[in-house]
């Protein structure tokens, strides 16, 4: 491998600009860069769906007809602060300036990706058809992998680069989740000349929480109410509050459970005072669990083993573009790229983990030849 240019490739990855819905810079480099490593690149319009500046990037590479298509996958956009970002190398360790993030997540995939195209293509290595999946807003929602063209895409297993840990780690499973926003509304009235005559939404919506099952309710499920807004001044009995919630479980069965928990506890509490909820329940991602006996896990297992990095199965509790490829049907792992401390401004990435995460998708890709 070459450490230089794949050190140079990061580095000028996490300079350019690319705040989720604003991908359009980054997307136009990747173009150049996968049409000059021979792909066939298409976009497709999820930009126009979600109010972005570019649709995913999907990019071909013929090979062997007999062997699995491999989806190999990352994402372009970033969280803020993600503008103007300086990054630094110290003691073999990449980080950013200390004002931004680094934008590892997910630039480290996207380099895993460019660089073993690279080398698959610069030693004749043998592999199957190859798709690449660039996305989209995959921190407000995993707006890209929702609104893919999936006419554009037939492979039948995934790899997704964008996880943190050791390299190795592959991630098997990850949960389904709810997003949950509830509006309670209650009367208004003054709080000192005739309060008996208002219906404080304000405290329904403390009654229903205190009575809830929050935070983590059994090995597979998280529930939690992460937002509240309401109230206009102390001498006004508040008459709407507005909370914003989630629940997560690796079990669907669960979720519903949880879900319906959630609202009905809401429902309840409104009717002991007279006050009106309104629920909305919305179902952001499927979960999926992927078993060792799995072929693409087997496939990563495999490849780890054959460069000698130890492969850690792991569940997740985080959703990633890795569950709507499932949820589509395309069995998909994720896989760590070594990124630390992401979404603040102390995240950082070993130089190391950058050149074995190439190792190891390498080692993938040829393991699926197998």
């Amino acid at each position: 491998m070459n450490q230089e240019r794949i050190i140079k490739q990061f580095l000028e990855l996490v300079q350019i600009d690319s705040i989720s819905k604003e991908e359009g810079k980054v997307a136009d480099y990747l173009v150049g860069v996968l049409e000059e490593l021979g792909l066939e690149v298409t976009r497709d319009d999820a930009g126009k769906k979600v109010g972005g500046e570019t649709g995913n990037i999907i990019a071909k590479l013929a090979g062997d007809a007999t062997k699995p298509k491999l989806l190999l996958s990352a994402h372009m956009d970033t969280v803020t602060p993600g503008r103007g970002i300086k990054p630094i190398i110290k003691d073999g360790v990449i980080y950013s300036e200390g004002e931004t993030i680094l934008a590892s997540d997910d630039k480290a995939g996207i380099t895993t990706i460019l660089e073993a195209l690279r080398l698959i293509k610069e030693n004749d290595i043998d592999h199957g058809a190859l798709e690449v999946v660039f996305t989209i807003g995959e921190e407000v929602g995993l707006l890209g992998a929702k609104n893919l063209d999936y006419s554009l895409v037939d492979a039948d297993f995934g790899i997704a680069f964008d996880s943190g840990g050791e390299i190795g780690t592959i991630v098997t499973q990850a949960p389904s989740q709810d997003k949950i926003n509830v509006k309670v509304i209650g009367k208004a009235a003054h709080a000192g000349m005739n309060p008996s005559s208002g219906i404080n939404a304000i405290k329904v919506a403390s009654v229903a929480l205190s009575n809830m099952k929050l935070g983590q309710i059994d090995e597979d499920t998280t529930a939690n109410i992460g937002v509240i807004r309401g109230g206009q001044a102390t001498n006004i009995v508040p008459d709407l509050v507005e909370l914003e919630g989630e629940a997560r479980s690796l079990r669907v069965d669960k979720l519903d459970r949880q879900t319906e928990h959630m609202a009905d506890i809401f429902e309840r509490s409104a009717a002991k005072f007279n006050a009106k909820v309104e629920i909305d329940v919305e179902r952001m991602y499927p979960a999926f669990d992927l078993s060792r006996n799995s072929q693409i896990v087997d496939i990563a297992v495999k490849a780890a083993r054959a460069i000698e990095i130890k492969p850690l199965l792991q569940s997740t509790g985080g959703g990633s573009d890795a569950n709507i490829f499932n949820g589509k049907g395309i069995p998909t792992i994720n896989i760590s790229v070594g990124m630390t401390d992401v979404h603040s401004i102390d995240e950082n990435i070993k130089v190391d983990d950058l050149l074995n995460a190439v190792k190891f998708c390498v080692s993938m890709i040829r393991e699926a030849t197998r």
